[in-house]
């Protein structure tokens, strides 16, 4: 099933955060109704914290509820060990972002990052989906 183990990018978090009735939220509400699991490696998920620590943000949602927000989301998710490999992405700094999908076993990376969904279909087996096609291949199975 598509949904049991995903990798999903800082910015589609931060965007589920911020907007309640938009397609990221909604991906991290399907993983969640299928008890799926989010996978992080701690390099992804400092990336989420330091990202999310901006003051840009505190207009939108309190640093407070951030905080919250990022232990709930902490409890609830796996943690997986990378080395920091570099598997080609244009982007380097998001080779993260794959190589935790692949050592997490992830049956796919949700992202919006245009760096991230130039990369091939799926990597090693991976798929790389935006929200909007995650959620419609949920329709479809």
């Amino acid at each position: 099933m598509i949904n049991k183990r995903v990798v999903v990018d800082t910015n589609v978090l931060i965007s589920a955060t911020l907007r309640p009735q938009g397609s990221p939220r909604a991906v991290l509400d399907s993983v969640r109704s299928v008890n799926g699991v989010l996978i992080f490696s701690d390099e992804t998920f400092f990336e989420l914290q330091s990202r999310f620590d901006r003051p840009k943000f505190d207009r939108y949602v309190s640093r407070d509820m951030r905080r919250v927000w990022l232990s709930q989301l902490e409890a609830v998710s796996e943690l997986v060990s990378i080395t920091g490999v570099r598997l080609g992405c244009r982007d380097p700094d998001d080779d993260k972002l794959l190589e935790t999908a692949l050592i997490g076993d992830a049956s796919c990376l949700v992202t919006g990052d245009h760096d991230l969904l130039t990369m091939p279909k799926a990597l090693q087996g991976v798929p790389i989906l935006t929200p909007s096609v995650f959620l419609e291949l949920l329709k479809v199975r």
